[in-house]
């Protein structure tokens, strides 16, 4: 309603336009010619087509033709036409007042389609920008429904997303400004892509309904909202996918690895024990005694298996809290070579380590167990009879540098940087027995001391560097073995 009376005002300011002019050119007829007049009264024509569009400019042309005729042409006050070459005029004025109207109303609609679309195109352009900067699916939702609201000046919004692709229903809405219980929506758009209905925006914005060109900018609104959510739900069921990937063939490495690593100790195992157990045999003392020996070493070995296991379950967890006290790192080197003596017998070991060596703040197991990998390492990959040297440095006022080196082969440079990855080998599985987690677990446990390490080959040797902090809750333990800040 308040639409057509709109409608309906604007012709009337046309008529009353017309007679505006009209009034001052009736006291001034017998000294204007009717030509000037005629000129005159395409005034208002022009200010009625550009002022409120094409219907009220022809209004304003069709009054000024009849006044013209009815004050201005003789015979006057009446619509007779006493002269020929008047009739002419009045039929010129009233074409050129059309053809005039036409024209600005023409370009005045031209105008105000490009600036729509000049609008329409700003208002993409900032959804499209907002949409490139969001993560998520309901982030996705809250930037449409925000630009919705916004360009379409939405008092409540509402935009509902249907379970698809794996993923969950939901629904965002803006605050409401002023929404009666159970009133219903001004408009519903809604959200579509080639696999089906996905959900809708829901738009209240008063009494006024929307427009030809909003309802299609909303539309636009609409494909561009849902093409995102679409695109964003398969990008998250393609991570899904390859997380699933990547779990079943870390899943397949560890249970190869971890079967074929628990096979071998447990056959050495249960041959030894069911030797012993066998009456048919006389052992003497020492055959018993070696059997013994190597059920501890095998016992040794899968004790280490598990631990590993342990360990890597803990940092892929973020579990992994180093309980740290003052410790000397040759106590922690020589417990190592302890517990590693059968795997090293056919190797030489040379430590060099400066007597003067600070104490390190460090969880004593948790650096051993590094250094058993890394020895359990160097005897996998160098021959027996060669060396392996553990040597330490005090780098700076805050490190200490620890390297392990081997005469194993050295390795590739593309295998440097990913020999720390979980179940990476160098080498054929079947070459080299092992789980591959050994040195992921040191490069873990090394970094949960805020530590690194990294590996490289050197001069006919394959090294292992460690970096250990020296200070630890703001201090640190001098070369005299004097507590200093």
């Amino acid at each position: 309603m308040r639409s057509i009376f709109s409608q309906v005002r604007f012709y009337l300011y046309a008529i009353l336009t017309t007679s505006m002019v009209t009034i001052p050119l009736y006291f001034l007829r017998g000294y204007l010619n009717t030509s000037t007049i005629a000129l005159i009264y395409l005034l208002p024509v022009l200010l009625s087509t550009t002022s409120w569009g094409l219907g009220p400019g022809l209004v304003a042309g069709f009054a000024a033709f009849l006044t013209y005729n009815y004050f201005f042409l003789p015979p006057y006050n009446t619509l007779i036409v006493g002269h020929p070459q008047d009739i002419l005029s009045l039929v010129v004025f009233f074409g050129v007042a059309i053809l005039t109207s036409q024209l600005v109303g023409r370009a005045k609609q031209n105008l105000t389609a490009a600036m729509e679309r000049e609008r329409e195109l700003a208002r993409l352009y900032e959804l499209s920008v907002a949409l490139a900067g969001a993560n998520g699916l309901e982030a996705i939702a809250r930037v449409v429904l925000n630009q919705a609201t916004d360009a379409f000046c939405a008092t409540f919004a509402v935009i509902q997303v249907q379970a698809f692709s794996g993923g969950e229903a939901f629904e965002v809405w803006s605050e409401p400004l002023d929404l009666s219980p159970g009133r219903l929506p001004t408009v519903v758009s809604p959200l579509q892509t080639a696999r089906g209905l996905i959900g809708e925006i829901r738009l209240w914005r008063g009494e006024v309904p929307l427009t030809p060109s909003e309802a299609k900018l909303l539309q636009t609104f609409a494909t561009q909202g849902a093409l995102a959510l679409e695109r964003e739900a398969l990008l998250q069921a393609e991570t899904r996918a390859k997380v699933l990937e990547e779990s079943d063939r870390l899943k397949s490495a560890l249970l190869s690895s971890v079967s074929h690593e628990l096979r071998t100790p447990l056959a050495t195992i249960k041959a030894s024990v069911t030797s012993l157990l066998s009456g048919e045999v006389d052992w003497d003392s020492q055959s018993r005694q070696d059997l013994l020996e190597t059920v501890d070493e095998e016992t040794d070995d899968l004790n280490r298996l598990v631990g590993n296991l342990l360990d890597m379950s803990r940092i892929e967890a973020g579990a992994l809290q180093p309980a740290r006290q003052w410790n000397e790192l040759e106590e922690i080197i020589d417990g190592a070579l302890k517990r590693m003596r059968h795997a090293i017998e056919g190797y030489q070991i040379e430590l060099d380590l400066p007597d003067n060596l600070p104490l390190i703040p460090v969880d004593f197991m948790e650096i051993q167990r590094v250094f058993v990998n890394l020895l359990s390492n160097s005897t996998k990959y160098a021959s027996p009879g060669t060396m392996i040297q553990i040597k330490a440095r005090v780098r700076d006022p805050e490190w200490v540098w620890v390297q392990v080196t081997n005469q194993g082969p050295p390795v590739a440079s593309e295998h440097l940087d990913h020999i720390f990855e979980k179940f990476y080998r160098v080498t054929n599985a079947d070459e080299i027995t092992g789980t591959g987690l050994g040195l992921s677990i040191c490069k873990g446990i090394i970094e949960a001391h805020s530590g690194c390490i990294w590996a490289e080959n050197l001069t006919d040797r394959f090294a292992f560097s460690i970096l250990l902090p020296r200070i630890w809750e703001g201090k640190s333990i001098s070369m005299a073995g004097v507590e200093a800040t």
